[in-house]
Parts: C-alpha cells; sequence; structure tokens
C-alpha cells in the first residue's frame, strides 16, 4: 500500500519532485499488478477460428492441415478446441509459405527489390491518438506475418511501454538516442530489442532522448547535420525489416523532424474538431516550412504516401462527423477512408497497455469489440494497401 504524506508546497522544487516520486511509486504499482509476476507482458492466444482468419484459409482447411499432419497441433487445447500461440501461427505462416505455389501468400515479405516501408506518424497536438494508431498498426502487421519495427521517438515512452518495456519500473537499457546521439553512437543493432509479440522489434526510448533536442541546437552542422541521424540509423538495419512505424512526440522539434527526413510515408492523425483540425494546419505550415529548408540543404524528401487519419470518430456526433465531411471535401483522398472509431474498447485496453489485437473477446461486449476491432482492421488494410502500391504489388 502507497503511504500518503503531505506534498512539500515550500518550494516548487520540491513540489515537483514529491509529486514525480509519488506518481512514480503509484505507476510502478499499478504495473507490478497489470503485468506478470516478472513485470513482462505475454500475449494470449489465438482460437482456431480467429488463427485461420491471420492464415487467411477456412476452419476446414486448418482441419485438413492437421489430420494431415502438415501443421503440428497446438500446445493447448480445451475442451476439443483449439488455441494457437503467435508463435505456432508464425510456424504454420512458414510450412504454408514453403508449400504454396504463389511466392508471398503467407509471409508477404518485402523482395530486395522493395524498398523499406517507414512510416511516421504526426502533429503536435497531443491526444490525437498517435501512438495508439502506431500499436495498432505494429500488431496488426505483425499478425500478417510482416517483419516489424517500431520507433519510439517521443521521450515520455508511451510506445515502449506498451510494448512491454516499461521505464516506468526499471527499465535502464539502451535507447533510440544512442543510435542517433552526436558523441559516440552505437550500433542501431545493438539498440533494438525484441518484444513479446512474436514479429515486432522496438527501438524504445527514455527521458533521455530529449537530450537529442538540445544537442541538435548545438551540435547539428553541415557535415552532419541533425535532419539525417535517424535515417543513417535505419539504413544499418534496413534489411531486417519491412515496415518501421515511427511515433513522434507531440512537438515539431528536431527528433520530429529527423523522423520526417527518413520517412517513406507520412500519417497525421487528427480529432474531427475545430481545435484539433486549426492546430493541424499550424503544424503543418510549420512542417512545410522546416521541409523547404531540409530540402535546401540537400535532403532528398519523398514521400510515397502524406494521409491524414481521423481518430477518436463518432459516427452519432454530427458536429464531428461536418469537420470529417469538410476534410474530405476539401483534401479528398489525402484523408483515409478508414478511421478510428472512438471506443470504450479501445480505451479500458489502452489502461492496461494493450491493444485491441490482445484483449480476449470474451471479456468484452462482444458488439464493442467487434466494432473497435473492425474499425482498427480496416486502417491497417489501408495502410497495407499504400504499402503494396508503393511497392508495385497489385
Amino acid at each position: 500500500m502507497i503511504s500518503v504524506t503531505p506534498l512539500d508546497t515550500e518550494r516548487p522544487s520540491s513540489l515537483a519532485t514529491d509529486i514525480s516520486d509519488r506518481l512514480n511509486a503509484a505507476i510502478r504499482e499499478h504495473l507490478l499488478t497489470a503485468f506478470a509476476p516478472d513485470n513482462t507482458k505475454s500475449l494470449r492466444k489465438f482460437p482456431a477460428p480467429e488463427a485461420a482468419e491471420l492464415l487467411g484459409v477456412s476452419g476446414q482447411f486448418m482441419r485438413k492441415l492437421h489430420a494431415e499432419g502438415t501443421i503440428a497441433e497446438p500446445e493447448e487445447n480445451r475442451g476439443g478446441r483449439r488455441y494457437y500461440s503467435a508463435d505456432e501461427i508464425l510456424r504454420a505462416r512458414e510450412i504454408l509459405e514453403g508449400s504454396s505455389r504463389k511466392k508471398g501468400r503467407y509471409i508477404p515479405s518485402r523482395t530486395s527489390d522493395e524498398k523499406l516501408q517507414i512510416w511516421q506518424l504526426m502533429n503536435f497536438k497531443g491526444g490525437s491518438s498517435k501512438s495508439t494508431t502506431s500499436i495498432h498498426l505494429a500488431h496488426f502487421f505483425a499478425l500478417k506475418g510482416y517483419r516489424v519495427l517500431v520507433v519510439d521517438l517521443d521521450p515520455q515512452g508511451s510506445l515502449t511501454s506498451m510494448c512491454g518495456i516499461s521505464p516506468e519500473v526499471e527499465f535502464d537499457g539502451l535507447t533510440v538516442y544512442d543510435a542517433i546521439r552526436y558523441d559516440d553512437p552505437v550500433a542501431m543493432q545493438d539498440v533494438i530489442v525484441s518484444t513479446y509479440f512474436p514479429g515486432l522489434s522496438i527501438a524504445p526510448a527514455r527521458l533521455i532522448l530529449s537530450e537529442f533536442e538540445t544537442e541538435s541546437a548545438v551540435q547539428s552542422n553541415p557535415e552532419s547535420p541533425f535532419f539525417l541521424r535517424i535515417r543513417s540509423a535505419l539504413a544499418q538495419v534496413e534489411n531486417d525489416y519491412d515496415i518501421v512505424l515511427m511515433d513522434s512526440p507531440p512537438q515539431l522539434g528536431f527528433l520530429t523532424i529527423s523522423g520526417m527526413a527518413a520517412a517513406s510515408s507520412l500519417i497525421v492523425p487528427l480529432t474531427p474538431s475545430m481545435l484539433d483540425v486549426s492546430s493541424t494546419a499550424q503544424f503543418l505550415e510549420l512542417a512545410g516550412a522546416y521541409m523547404s529548408i531540409m530540402e535546401d540543404a540537400g535532403a532528398s524528401l519523398q514521400y510515397d504516401h502524406f494521409k491524414f487519419l481521423i481518430t477518436r470518430d463518432e459516427p452519432t456526433d454530427i458536429p464531428s462527423q461536418q469537420l470529417t465531411s469538410f476534410m474530405r471535401a476539401l483534401f479528398q483522398d489525402r484523408v483515409m477512408s478508414a478511421t478510428a472509431l472512438k471506443s470504450t474498447a479501445i480505451s479500458d485496453a489502452t489502461l492496461l497497455k494493450q491493444s485491441i489485437y490482445e484483449v480476449i473477446r470474451a471479456e468484452m461486449t462482444r458488439e464493442t469489440y467487434d466494432r473497435a476491432k473492425n474499425s482498427m482492421d480496416a486502417i491497417g488494410r489501408e495502410v497495407e494497401l499504400m504499402i503494396h502500391q508503393a511497392w508495385g504489388r497489385n
């Protein structure tokens, strides 16, 4: 039980420190309750119908594969019902891919002539669902069989926490900062860690990442410009991944701008409110100015896609729907067709630092769960289609 003591209000510095200590203690206790006893997250098992859907086959075909011995029985079988781990689904993918006449049907990894897809999610308006969208896209693509890397560019480390690494508890390992710092940077390979989610790795973040902002203001120079540091770090590992997702801080600083220089596509999430739309307009005005400066400095900026994503979408809220229609009329196909619904299912999952893909359907109202998952699936499929377009696939 956390003891409650009066806060020291005599000095602002003491007040801030006391509040920070109390919050960190409370967060630590919450995470110890929410996570496993060893502070690690684990991924749920997938029932047979869901596993078949992920593999893109029918339940009847799955049963046939088991009967023939093509794929092994899953370790977990409850009352005659099969439950698959993500690793077992991945092994089934590999077996099916090996026997398939169509290359890439079960493991859709990019070929050597298809460039690494680097997608940055950015907006300097907090609460636009950048991190939530990033983790859902990461899980969607990992479950589809892609090799996914997420790069957390936010010193607050929200995406890092959602990937099972908790800066609030005991994480003191290398971060993306160590790969992009100016003094004696380490290899990007040494920064990246595998997650509990098969197929998904992360270059994590901690508060130290904010030092990049200060250092760039002093140490960036024409020979070693700040905006090429993330691009150079990712170039070291580009052969290991199909898709990179970068979650930016809610500001247009050196980190976000450096991410823009590394990205092959951009997504700007925004909620359909006039304040958010106005803020996004200002953000893009500044972003455009910085892009021009980078181009003048010799940087090559080429984006396959530059899209808006409507988040916290409420179909029954008339004013927000009017703003959504306004954005679609103004920018047409720059606005993604799919939207991220405002959902208690996603909010509840986020409280435990989970995506909707980690939630067990039976533990929620099924209609609420289905709406949320269908919304995130639609976003994932639309981004996947854009990635395939960039690769030249039909």
